[in-house]
């Protein structure tokens, strides 16, 4: 049976205490099906991040539920791992054995360990590398070993929080393609932060936005764009339109969190008669 359902019930989830407290998130219900590819788009401070830490385990919401396959999420745990906007490699290990830390950590034998890191480096490009040290690596180079360092432990369900943002705009499109391959042929669930439409569009079977903060759900789409994809899924006619969609509703967060009026310059207002699903209508 497929694994890897990610569920959000009426999850609320604020820091700080009294005058000072500050809610990151209120009331978000969200599905995630097994195997599927989510984009979570919205503007700055809405809470994308603190949801990738709440499903992690690292926090705990003040109310709701947190299900990974019908179970509570209360801690940290092997089926979910966690790609950042930087690497957080060891410096003082080499590339092998940065990815090869989780297997040790849980107990595998010796000879598994090996074929397991040696198969993944060869996955993502990096088989002449594995005795090198981050600091020898380009940033690209770091945020691969970053990104099998946690497919090696085949989690079912992979967070990322802006993993390509500190990259240039071929190596971040380099390893967009490497993403799609990786999640292509081993099917973890994905939940995927960026601050790029065009990136959230080209990666995801489906895109949410969120509201400004307290975050919640505005939107969700979906990508209706063939797989296997390739850089031309770019200039689709499909993508650019989806692509407005999405810019105009970011939009409209990011200026009323800034107590501006939004003025749309276009009729992408009838988003909702194309792209929203009835999922989207009854949570909103």
């Amino acid at each position: 049976m497929s694994r890897g359902s990610i569920e959000l019930r009426d999850v609320t989830l604020a820091f700080g205490q009294g005058r000072n407290a500050v809610t990151a998130l209120e009331n978000l219900n969200l599905r995630v099906a097994p195997g599927e590819f989510l984009s979570i788009l919205g503007p700055s401070g809405c809470g994308k991040s603190s949801l990738v830490n709440a499903i992690a385990g690292f926090q705990s919401p003040q109310s709701g539920e947190l299900l990974i396959d019908g179970a509570a999420v209360t801690a940290p745990g092997s089926d979910r791992g966690v790609v950042f906007q930087q690497p957080t490699l060891f410096p003082w290990k080499t590339v092998k054995q940065n990815v090869d830390f989780g297997l040790k950590q849980r107990g595998l034998p010796r000879r598994e360990r090996v074929e397991a890191v040696r198969e993944i480096l060869h996955r993502v490009g990096l088989s002449e590398f594995g005795n090198h040290y981050p600091a020898q690596l380009s940033g690209g180079m770091q945020q691969r070993v970053g990104l099998a360092r946690v497919i090696v432990n085949r989690p079912r369900v992979m967070l990322m929080d802006e993993p390509f943002s500190a990259l240039d705009a071929q190596t971040r499109l380099m390893m967009q393609e490497l993403l799609l391959e990786v999640w292509t042929e081993y099917r973890m669930t994905v939940l995927f932060v960026t601050h790029d439409i065009d990136e959230a569009v080209y990666l995801g079977s489906r895109v949410a936005v969120l509201t400004r903060r307290p975050g919640k759900l505005k939107a969700l789409f979906a990508v209706d764009l063939p797989r296997p994809r390739t850089i031309d899924a770019l200039l689709a006619p499909e993508f650019a339109k989806l692509k407005r969609s999405c810019l105009h509703l970011v939009r409209e967060e990011t200026l009323g969190s800034l107590g501006q009026e939004f003025k749309p310059a276009s009729a992408a207002n009838a988003y909702r008669e194309v792209f929203v699903s009835e999922e989207t209508e009854a949570a909103v």
